[in-house]
């Protein structure tokens, strides 16, 4: 899912002057509008993994791991939040920002592979990664 957003955004392009006096002015910088950011996202972040997870016939409940984007940790726990309808256990929706900050798209990849070991062949998991623009994917995936 995309949708286009200038909360985040580079004014700088392959157009600009780069003369000395014109090269460094601040509306040439990479910009972001944290706040809306976390406003327009999360929502439709928490309704793309909601809105896959009933096309597959999964609710709450049959969901054992999110393995969500490692961007802020109240991101995680806001969508962790909107998505099991209650507050995430560590386990449930485990945070690896503590040991690898941000990671960009990696972070859901990384929180996988280092939270997989206890899944049991049934159990199913929700892959959600997100960035600016605003892009997100989401998986859902079942342990063999």
């Amino acid at each position: 899912m995309t949708s286009f957003s200038n909360n985040i955004r580079s004014n700088i392009g392959y157009m600009n002057n780069c003369s000395p006096e014109n090269v460094d002015h601040d509306d040439k910088f990479f910009i972001q509008q944290g706040r809306k950011v976390f406003k327009e996202v999360l929502p439709m972040v928490s309704t793309l993994i909601t809105s896959e997870m009933a096309k597959m016939g999964l609710g709450a409940d049959d969901i054992k791991r999110l393995y969500l984007h490692q961007a802020n940790i109240n991101m995680n726990n806001f969508i962790g939040k909107k998505v099991l309808g209650r507050e995430p256990s560590s386990s449930e929706a485990p945070i690896i920002l503590d040991e690898y900050a941000n990671t960009s798209s990696a972070g859901c990849i990384i929180a996988l592979h280092k939270n997989k070991q206890d899944l049991s062949t049934g159990d199913k998991s929700v892959l959600c990664s997100f960035g600016a623009g605003y892009s997100a994917c989401c998986l859902l995936l079942e342990y063999v």
